[in-house]
């Protein structure tokens, strides 16, 4: 591996990151903005409704870390392929990671459908929630099928620097889905008020469209051509290459996921009034966290074509520049919460106690999203980008599952410390971890070109 390459200029990269981030940004807000209504909308119905519908969209929560696992995967090979200008391995990564989304959303669409209540049930013990969310579960489950295809197709689009289109394609679906929850949840144009379902049926018609923008796409784009035929293509070595880096990122990726929901069912047997107020404080924190992730999905792919193309000596300056960024965005999110806080907390009608959760939560998360900007821009961005994602699967493992659920169970069910000094345990981990990533980092293992070359005739 050759370790050329002169260093870019900042303007050159500032100018890169902005041109990638900004759609990403965009999209995120979307996001932010559609789980803001669900919360809006749903508070309004009850908070009964608002803690089911916050509990049932776990399962929604798990599989989108399964698909970003999956994403993660094809991010890492596609924009190093990118950098090679090498288009076929990369309609072959696409074909791969669909092969793996597919059969994932299928047994997420058959527990949601036919087994709610099993679902429900691992979340929380009160009755009232689980009844409240099994109708929600057995509409959105459909929309995990069309979402098999969809996120792998928008992904590999983003690694190859089509952001605009992914992000104009996630947004109309997204905007969609705000119109329709209003219509849906509240009745309006003389549609019935349906509630917690109308969510779910909202999320699964977007989800739909969303899937029709991306076929209409393939069949019209020249240079990364989506076939059927790509499902049951074999390159043993690709393949090979493929779980290697994507296993790891998928297990961060799910092992983190699951230690989120683990959260969540603490929180879950503390009481409503906590489920609720966290449903409110996980839009602060997506809020606080919106640029960070834009940044990070957008210096992996900058970075990834860099190694892609041998250009080392431009990723250490990149990444030390992304490093500087995050951090100032870091901070920036923090502060926005802070500004934020009277908005956040009449977002929904809640509780006195709920309110007093809700107002301490949204302080501890004022320090909490500098530490997730920054751990996951380094492990997801830069990390990634050089192909190692096992240190990061380790070092979460290690964290989430030795360290904050285990003190997060411990203090909740054994100690039984009030329900905010449990939530304020369970914020340190992401700072636990940091001091090792800083290291891990500065040691510039992580910096390796894993593209190869392929011979076609003899696959």
């Amino acid at each position: 591996m050759e370790m050329n390459g002169t260093a870019t200029k900042p303007t050159t990269f500032y100018r890169d990151m902005f041109r990638l981030a900004f759609p990403i940004v965009i999209q995120n807000l979307i996001t932010t903005a559609v789980s803001s209504a669900d919360v809006i909308m749903l508070g309004w119905v009850s908070q009964t409704a608002l803690s089911a519908g916050s509990l049932a969209s776990q399962i929604m929560f798990i599989l989108n870390l399964v698909y970003a696992g999956i994403s993660s995967g094809i991010g890492m090979l596609a924009a190093q392929y990118w950098g090679k200008k090498d288009t076929r391995t990369i309609e072959e990564i696409m074909g791969i990671g669909m092969r793996l989304s597919i059969p994932v959303s299928l047994l997420f669409f058959i527990l949601a459908c036919f087994f709610p209540r099993l679902v429900m049930m691992i979340f929380t013990s009160e009755r009232e929630l689980i009844e409240a969310g099994l109708p929600y579960l057995r509409i959105v489950g459909i929309s995990y099928l069309f979402m098999s295809i969809s996120q792998v197709y928008l992904c590999t689009m983003r690694s190859i620097e089509r952001v605009v289109f992914a992000t104009f394609t996630n947004a109309l679906a997204l905007g969609l889905n705000i119109v329709l929850n209003a219509v849906l949840i509240l009745g309006l144009l003389g549609f019935p008020k349906m509630g917690i379902m109308g969510v779910a049926l909202a999320t699964t018609i977007a989800r739909g469209v969303e899937l029709l923008l991306c076929l209409g796409d393939a069949c019209r784009f020249p240079v990364i051509c989506f076939r059927p035929g790509l499902l049951f293509q074999k390159n043993r070595v690709l393949f090979q290459d493929f779980m290697k880096y994507s296993l790891p990122a998928f297990g961060n990726e799910v092992s983190w996921g699951l230690a989120f929901s683990m959260y969540s069912v603490i929180m879950g047997h503390l009481g409503s009034d906590m489920v609720a107020a966290n449903a409110v404080v996980v839009v602060a924190r997506n809020l606080g966290t919106v640029i960070c992730f834009g940044l990070a999905n957008a210096g992996a792919i900058i970075l990834g074509k860099a190694i892609g193309g041998g250009e080392m000596e431009t990723v250490k300056e990149d990444a030390s520049r992304f490093c500087r960024l995050t951090f100032l965005s870091g901070i920036a999110g923090g502060i926005l919460i802070f500004f934020l806080r009277p908005v956040f907390m009449n977002m929904a009608d809640l509780t006195e106690t709920a309110q007093r959760y809700l107002s301490g939560m949204l302080f501890i998360n004022m320090y909490y999203v500098l530490g997730q900007a920054m751990n996951t821009t380094v492990i997801c961005g830069i990390f990634r980008s050089g192909g190692d994602s096992r240190w990061g699967f380790i070092c979460d493992i290690v964290d989430m599952w030795l360290f904050s659920v285990p003190l997060g169970f411990f203090s909740a069910f054994v100690l039984e410390l009030p329900p905010l000094t449990v939530y304020f345990l369970i914020c340190l981990d992401e700072f636990v971890k940091m001091p090792f990533i800083y290291r891990h980092y500065k040691s510039m293992k992580w910096l390796k070109n894993i593209t190869r070359e392929f011979c076609r005739e003899e696959m």
